[in-house]
């Protein structure tokens, strides 16, 4: 009897070339400087193990209190650490959820029917595709368009079946926070259409320099349509093994109470977060600024060597970015960026992502993680740019 599967996903399971020359140079042995780590546990940074401990051994002994939008002092020690960036929240419009991924997972069924579409920016992190797709939902890209800094092209945006827009602000690659026009823009026209925003703001904590009419902090802000900002303990602290996210509904009162409503339902059918990481979550924010820092600190150093490095007469291009941990490298376009990245790998043992996994359309483009170990980015970048300088 042949087996069926669900058809969410067609699953392509085939891996491209560069993917499978990096599994190649990786089964050989041969050393690699990946410049492509976004994983903050693997880069070197001095965790305070000691204190985390402890905020799970406060917390060990709790029971089990089944909530669906969590543990109410778990949710006080969110709404404070938005009171850190200045935003003021009530703790009854925070929700828990065990990943970032969830929290998407949770509001795309709260607000899509199965067939509508997501609006998704591009570009950007490849990864609503397939949170949508799970959920039956179909996603539609809209642009964001630079000419000198990242904005959205509203000409782009095709609203029909539309259940909700995302936004990422700071974008992933591009570094981009939504301005505060865009940012109105998207308001009004999702509360013409009856849509939702969905602005993932996890990226929020690690700004590169200021930014004329960025909106640094959506959470808050006031929006005629209903809007969910997304954050959790992965980017903000470092701590993506943990497992906690949230989200914070705004916008029309009634609006929020309804879908508040509708979503402690669902949420109330999975209980997913564990009790622990809920209770230990005022002592894991606190430990998080000392990663965070040192995140920032580590950002903002490579940045400065990439910067330092590429000098006045490089035929690279480092373009802008307000905040991330990401560089996107324009090179010469005498070769695909993949076959850029291919070239890196293969000849200098560095590897890079090539800007099309971002969908990045602006020519032969390299994203960099910026938080790899400062001696490891600085040799792969010393590579990199002799091998332009090569060809």
């Amino acid at each position: 009897m042949q087996r069926h599967f669900s058809r969410r996903l067609a699953w392509a399971t085939a891996e491209n070339a560069l993917a499978r020359a990096e599994a190649a140079a990786r089964a050989s042995g041969r050393p690699l400087l990946d410049l492509t780590v976004s994983n903050p546990t693997q880069v070197g940074l001095s965790y305070p193990n000691e204190e985390i401990a402890r905020a799970f051994a406060d917390a060990a002994a709790g029971p089990y209190q089944p909530a669906p939008f969590g543990l109410s002092g778990a949710r006080t020690a969110v709404v404070a650490d938005y009171a850190r960036r200045g935003v003021r929240l009530d703790v009854n419009r925070v929700v828990l959820t065990a990943s970032s991924s969830e929290s998407y997972a949770l509001l795309f069924k709260l607000l899509g029917d199965p067939g509508q579409s997501v609006l998704c920016p591009e570009p950007s992190y490849p990864l609503f595709e397939y949170l949508a797709r799970l959920e039956n939902l179909t996603p539609r890209p809209y642009r964001l368009g630079f000419d000198g800094r990242w904005q959205v092209d509203f000409d782009s945006l095709d609203l029909a079946d539309a259940a909700a827009i995302i936004v990422v602000s700071p974008n992933n690659p591009t570094g981009s926070f939504v301005s505060g026009n865009d940012f109105d823009g998207l308001a009004q026209l999702a509360a013409e259409h009856g849509l939702a925003l969905i602005v993932d703001e996890v990226f929020a904590d690690f700004p590169l320099l200021p930014a004329a009419d960025a909106v640094t902090a959506v959470a808050g802000r006031p929006s005629p349509a209903l809007v969910f900002s997304l954050g959790g303990l992965s980017k903000s602290c470092g701590l993506p093994h943990l497992k906690l996210g949230w989200m914070a509904a705004t916008g029309p009162a009634p609006l929020v109470s309804d879908a508040l409503a509708r979503l402690e339902l669902i949420a109330d059918t999975y209980l997913s977060v564990g009790t622990p990481v809920q209770s230990a979550l005022p002592g894991l924010l606190q430990a998080g600024a000392a990663i965070r820092r040192q995140i920032i600190h580590r950002v903002q150093h490579n940045r400065r060597a990439l910067v330092q490095a590429l000098g006045t007469h490089s035929p690279c291009t480092l373009l802008p970015a307000e905040a991330g941990w990401c560089a996107i490298l324009r090179v010469p376009e005498i070769m695909s960026d993949e076959a850029w990245a291919s070239t890196l790998l293969e000849q200098d043992g560095v590897l890079v992502q090539p800007g099309y996994f971002f969908d990045l359309a602006m020519g032969a483009t390299l994203v960099l993680s910026l938080i790899v170990q400062d001696q490891v980015f600085a040799e792969g970048v010393a590579r990199l740019l002799a091998r332009v300088g090569a060809m």
